[in-house]
């Protein structure tokens, strides 16, 4: 373990020493930048020289460049408030949420490492993340122009970068974007925690993070969120040009509004591998294994929705209409999810369970994610009820169809949920049906191309597919590397002991 310790500081060590190295990006801005909020003075006019034939008329001055989009102080301030709304999510309502699931002598284990997660996330986001997720290189992967946010805040200028929204001429403080993507990235990697819970070496966690975070995340996100932003964006031949730029999922048109592919259904695939990876508890299927709070668990599902309508809302990076139309759906969701699941355990089980309304309100935002901005409310509606019941099935009959020990039923709730969403948000974006449709930035309004469900939801199902296949395999390969070099598995004698004092020498409650 001291060996570990001093291999991990002296790379510290040695990244940190890179960064005082590298040369300033200030003058290369990122492709998500759509302006500085510096104004660009008109030039000086030139005086006509004495020489000049006394007819000839004065040139004309030059006209003055348009000046640069500033971004609003109430979009801004929007997004703050929706990027501390994703941080409640994560910590503390994941982290109850999971903790009161586990057994008492395994509380501290799951809040240590949500809490931890999302801290390294965040520190790896803004020295590298940030950068390959969302600046231009390949459709796969982004670039350095952003590393360690270089770039961002100009010395020499005294100007901070902006970031374009999905508004031609509507901007945010690049740094607000940063923050507030970083909070999702930081989230998914903690959803993972929970398909493996009450088995796995701490140390173990964390260095998958690193590795599945770096080739599995970012990729993802890279792929279905990046593109140059619409103020580029004047004809047909720009719109093109501009597409090209872009990630591979968003060129082929695939709709996530919030993350139904980059984080959900991303995050329960490689909760799954892991599950079958390390193996299922000591006693599973034999010995009691029932949530030793669900206080907890309904606390911590309450800031979840709570801090959802950031994630949502916040997504439409504008305090506009969309943001209000998201903010309805993941109300109006997550409350018809919560009903259809609790009613159908009541309807197939006899009695209606607290747990059964904390996993179906989950289960409703979870569906609504990728469908928020693109749906009408009545859409929203359906898919809220529609993933009630199916998630239901998830953690039920799919989860003895695999036969995994996934500990909190991350695949069942996030990976079904995100998989139903995204293909339903094809559906249900169709203007007929009440959606929103394709919007058009050469005309800047609705495309007024006829909407196609079936090729919409094709498009939907190549997203789903591409995501499920490339985090099983980044999952696979970066579980066996940790295995190889540090065991994914703690003792059996420390996991019946349980994780709070073999790992932590800590205990949640005391007798």
């Amino acid at each position: 373990m001291r060996k570990n310790i001093t291999k991990l500081l002296a790379g510290i060590a040695c990244l940190c020493a890179f960064g005082v190295a590298t040369p300033s990006f200030a003058d290369a801005p990122a492709k998500t930048e759509a302006a500085t909020t510096t104004a660009v003075a008109a030039p000086a006019v030139t005086p006509v020289p004495d020489a000049a034939p006394a007819a000839a008329a004065p040139a004309p001055a030059a006209a003055a460049p348009a000046a640069a989009p500033v971004a609003n102080k109430g979009d801004t301030s929007f997004m703050m408030i929706s990027t501390l709304l994703v941080i409640l999510m994560t910590i503390p309502g994941l982290a109850l949420f999971y903790g009161g699931l586990v057994r008492s002598k395994n509380m501290l284990s799951v809040l240590m490492q949500v809490f931890m997660v999302f801290a390294l996330v965040i520190v790896l986001w803004c020295i590298y993340g940030y950068s390959i997720a969302f600046t231009e290189k390949t459709a796969f992967f982004g670039g350095f122009d952003r590393l360690f946010l270089n770039g961002i805040w100009d010395p020499a200028k005294g100007t901070f970068a902006a970031a374009a929204t999905f508004s031609k001429g509507v901007v945010i403080p690049e740094f607000v974007f940063v923050a507030f993507q970083g909070t999702f990235a930081a989230i998914t990697c903690a959803l993972i925690v929970g398909a493996f819970a009450e088995r796995a070496k701490f140390a173990a966690v964390l260095a998958f993070v690193v590795l599945w975070f770096t080739f599995a995340y970012l990729p993802a996100a890279h792929m279905v969120w990046f593109w140059t932003g619409p103020d580029l964006i004047t004809n047909a031949a720009t719109s093109a040009s501009e597409a090209l730029k872009a990630g591979w999922i968003w060129q082929k048109g695939a709709l996530d509004f919030a993350g139904g592919t980059v984080v959900h259904i991303n995050a329960a695939v490689a909760g799954l591998v892991g599950a079958i990876m390390i193996g299922k508890r000591v006693g599973y299927g034999r010995e009691s294994m029932a949530p030793h709070s669900l206080t907890m668990t309904m606390i911590g599902a309450s800031l979840l929705w709570v801090g959802w309508f950031g994630f949502n809302a916040g997504s439409s990076l504008e305090a506009g209409d969309v943001a209000a139309l998201a903010f309805v759906n993941t109300l109006l969701a997550t409350a018809a999810a919560t009903l259809s699941w609790v009613f159908g355990e009541w309807i197939s089980k006899g009695k209606p369970s607290m747990l059964g309304g904390a996993s179906g309100a989950v289960a409703g935002l979870v569906a609504i994610t990728p469908a928020a901005g693109f749906v009408g409310p009545m859409g929203g509606l359906v898919i809220g009820l529609l993933a009630g019941i199916v998630c239901l099935w998830g953690v039920n009959g799919l989860k003895r169809l695999i036969g995994a020990d996934d500990s909190l039923d991350v695949f069942g709730v996030h990976g079904v949920g995100g998989i139903l969403g995204a293909l339903l948000t094809g559906v249900f974006a169709a203007p007929q049906l009440g959606g929103q449709g394709i919007f058009d930035y050469v005309t800047n309004k609705m495309s007024a191309d006829p909407y196609s469900i079936g090729h919409q939801v094709w498009v939907q199902a190549q997203a789903v597919g591409t995501t499920i296949v490339w985090s099983a395999v980044v999952s696979v390969v970066a579980y066996k590397l940790v295995d190889i070099v540090i065991g994914l598995r703690v003792p059996e004698e420390e996991e019946r002991e349980g994780l709070d004092i073999t790992s932590h020498g800590e205990q949640a409650y005391h007798g």
